[in-house]
Parts: C-alpha cells; structure tokens; sequence
C-alpha cells in the first residue's frame, strides 16, 4: 500500500508566461503544524563534507558552497528539509515532488535504504551549481552513485531555462526541459513521458536506463520510451490522489484541451500549452487551489461525498510554498514565499540577492509562538476557517491589498536598480525586509479583526424575547 506524500508542482517556461520571466513552483506539504524558517546561507558556510540527520548519507561537498535562500524545517532532528532556493549564480532549485515507481521496477533497482533522499538534495546540490542543467547533472551523478530510498521530481531553472528531473528507482533517473512556449503541472505521480535520447537540447537521463530497461524487458510498448509507463504507476489511488491536480491546471489555463478530459484519466500529458500567456498571479491562484468552480470544491456546494472526493491543490497540511521567479530585469530574480496554507496565505516576495531575512521569518517551532512569520499567517487561517464563509471575504481583501502592494514594491526596486552603479545588496535586504514585516503586520491587524468578530459567536449567547 502506497504511503501517501504531497506536494503540487508548476512550471513555465518564458513565452509562457506574460512578462517573459521563468516560474518553478510548488507547495511544500507534509504536516498541518510544522513551522518552516527562511535563511541565507552565506559563501562557505557548509563545510567540506555532508552527513544527513535522516538516512546517514554521507558525502564529501565541494568548496567554497556558494550563497543560497533556503527553507529548512523548524528542527533538524528528521533532517534540513531545505525544499527551495536560489543560488548566487541564479539558479533555483526545488525539491522534491513525491512520487511512485511501480513494483516490478524496484524489484530489479531497489530504493536504497542510506541514499540521497529529499532531505538532503537542495543542501547537497543547489549550492554547487552555476545553470540549471549543471543542477540536473549534479543530482542525477549522486543518485546513480549513492543511490536513493524515494522516488522524486526535481524543479530547476536558472535566467535561460527551467527543468524537470525524475528519479524512477534506486538509480535510474530522466530529465526535461520545459518549452519556452509550455507549462507543466505535476501532481504526485512520475509525469515525463517520451524520451527522446537524441536530443541532448531537451533531455537528460542515467546513461546505462535504456540498457537496463531492456535487459529486464521493462518496456510496456517497445519501439517507444515512456518514461511514466515503465517506471511509473497507475493504479485507483492515483486516479483519486493526483490526476484531479493535473487536470484542475489544465482547466485553469488550457480549457479547450481539459474539455476532453477527466479528473481520473491516467494518460493527461506533461508539457501543455496555455490558452494565454500566464502571470505570476496565475501561478499564485493555481498553487491556492481547491477545485474552485466545481462540485469537487471542498468548501463549496457540492453534496458531501463529490467535495471530498479528490485531494485538493491546496490544504492544511502545506507547510510552505514557493514560486521562484528567474530571467527577470538585471538578474533581479525572487523567491516568492507564503507561509501555512496557500489559500490562506500571501506570497511575499524576496530578491536573491538579499543578504538576510527578518527575525520573524527566521524563528517558528512548537508549540506556536505569535513572534514567527509562520505562525502569524497560520494563526489567521485558523481563525478564517473557524466561520470560513463569513470570515474569507475579509481574508481576500487583506490578499488583493498584498498582491497590489508586491507588485509595487518590485516595480520600485526594479527602477531603483537601474540606477545603482555598486552593489546594493545590503539596501535591498532592509527595503525587501521591511516590506515582509509589513505584510505581517496586515496579518496581525487581520487577526485582531476575526477575534473582535468572533466574540459573538460564542454558543452561550441568549436571545431574549421580546414579549417577555
């Protein structure tokens, strides 16, 4: 029986998004109360060798680690769990999409009980590689020799082009490259389909997988390399857990294709085309999801058993999620970060090349404590969802009023860049931080306003009669 791991991946390519930029996105989920921070790791600070907390994977790092955004968990008892980043040499990296190899695959490459797993790779990896593709290559080297105990998707991509990579055993892995004119969205299953092994451009791959695919008569449909067909699944609880995800994006941006689709249907293809040019807030709404606009939505109209049908894009037990967005003006790339619950949540944008985070961003554990980012967007989603449709209207307008304000904020950057002759990076940390702690402050005014409000809700009230 399959053990159940989250997480929704997007991807877009730069003439498939509508200001020319590159977006990786995904949201981290794995439990319902489990703080996350976000820190810089500066040039040097990892050392010349690796071990991880988790499986005891040890491996020699090169040196110096180069500067990157991270964010690891609250503890590192389990592990770092660093997820996403962006490096000095912009590129970003995320990791990982959960996903599933079938048996008689593993059967012949089994996981390996001490490899790479998603603990470690964003640690192990992003601060090491100048382009997107030296991060596929990298990853996928580690994985052919140290092995890995999970099945995984992998998000690059730097100021040229964004990848996708699957690890589909112990050893085996794949990787493409996303058009400059597509999107893909991944949803807990292996998504790559047809590789093409001539074309070097676009694809990537373990240089011993058709071999091996052969020699353990693997291949479903000979003549072909499907690499979702041979080394993944596609059994009932894919069709209940992860192809409604995939199909809900395409609905959202390819409406003329996801006519002739079915939220169950196991065949729905990896790289798609939008019906239009997408934008960030595009992104942001697909990544906060919840099948909005059909009877699947679990907080809509439908009759109880349709609304809880599917696994939504977006719910409680997300932790974080991100959208790193590359190939912007003068290099001016951002980690898009909301804390707690998308849907209830507002990305906050943070350049690059800051130098720190706030206080707050850093700090959260258990049990809560009101002085973290995470925990002040969380305590408002708990709040909302104690009178969810009384209380999300006021949630939405503390949101549109953060998007509105982000966008202004970016813009003012951007121009103040244009006219730096010096590194400005210090500057830019203390304007990117004040603007975070802002956007907190709207969600401590928020949650004094659903407290105030709340206090008539109380059960013990008593409406006396009039006639009395």
């Amino acid at each position: 029986m399959k053990k159940f791991s989250a997480c929704t991946s997007i991807l877009v390519g730069k003439k498939a998004s509508l200001d020319g930029t590159i977006m990786i996105g995904r949201n981290e989920d794995a439990k319902a109360a489990w703080p996350k921070n976000f820190v810089v790791h500066e040039r040097g600070d990892l050392g010349n060798s690796f071990t991880s907390k988790e499986t005891q994977f040890r491996i020699p790092l090169p040196t110096p680690s180069f500067k990157y955004t991270a964010t690891p968990e609250w503890t590192d008892k389990e592990g770092l769990f660093e997820e996403d980043g962006i490096n000095e040499f912009h590129v970003a990296m995320s990791a990982t999409e959960s996903a599933y190899s079938n048996d008689l695959v593993l059967g012949f490459d089994p996981l390996v009980e001490k490899g790479l797993n998603e603990e470690a790779m964003i640690t192990t990896v992003l601060p090491f590689v100048k382009t997107a593709r030296e991060g596929v290559q990298r990853l996928g080297d580690l994985i052919a020799k140290y092995g890995t105990g999970e099945t995984n998707g992998v998000l690059f991509a730097d100021d040229n082009e964004a990848w996708y990579f699957e690890s589909g055993a112990g050893h085996y892995w794949v990787a493409q490259r996303i058009p400059d004119d597509s999107y893909a969205v991944v949803a807990n299953q292996l998504a790559i389909q047809e590789i093409d092994f001539d074309d070097s451009a676009n694809f990537m791959f373990h240089p011993g997988i058709q071999e091996f695919v052969n020699k353990h008569h693997l291949n479903p449909n000979p003549g072909t390399f499907n690499f979702r067909k041979i080394f993944g699944t596609a059994d009932r609880s894919d069709a209940i857990y992860s192809t409604p995800r995939v199909w809900y994006g395409h609905k959202m941006f390819s409406k003329a294709i996801a006519t002739n689709e079915h939220p169950e249907d196991q065949d729905l293809p990896f790289i798609m085309k939008a019906d239009q040019q997408l934008s960030i807030f595009d992104v942001q709404n697909y990544l906060g999801s919840h099948y909005q606009g059909t009877q699947f939505d679990p907080i809509g109209n439908g009759n109880d058993q349709l609304r809880h049908k599917y696994r939504p894009i977006s719910l409680a037990k997300t932790q974080e999620s991100h959208i790193l967005q590359m190939n912007r003006p003068h290099s001016n790339d951002i980690h898009w970060l909301a804390m707690g619950v998308t849907a209830e949540s507002s990305y906050v944008p943070f350049f690059a090349d800051i130098n720190d985070t706030p206080a707050t961003y850093k700090r959260g554990k258990l049990p809560a404590q009101l002085t973290s980012a995470y925990w002040i967007f969380k305590h408002a989603s708990v709040l909302v969802d104690s009178h969810l449709h009384d209380f999300l209207p006021l949630l939405e307008d503390v949101q549109k009023e953060i998007n509105s304000d982000a966008i202004t904020f970016i813009n003012k950057m951007d121009l103040q860049i244009d006219r730096q002759k010096k590194d400005w990076s210090t500057e830019l940390t203390q304007h990117n931080n004040a603007f975070a702690e802002d956007v907190l402050k709207k969600y401590r005014k928020l949650t004094l306003e659903l407290i105030t409000k709340m206090t008539d809700y109380s059960p013990l009230n008593f409406n006396t009669d009039e006639n009395l």
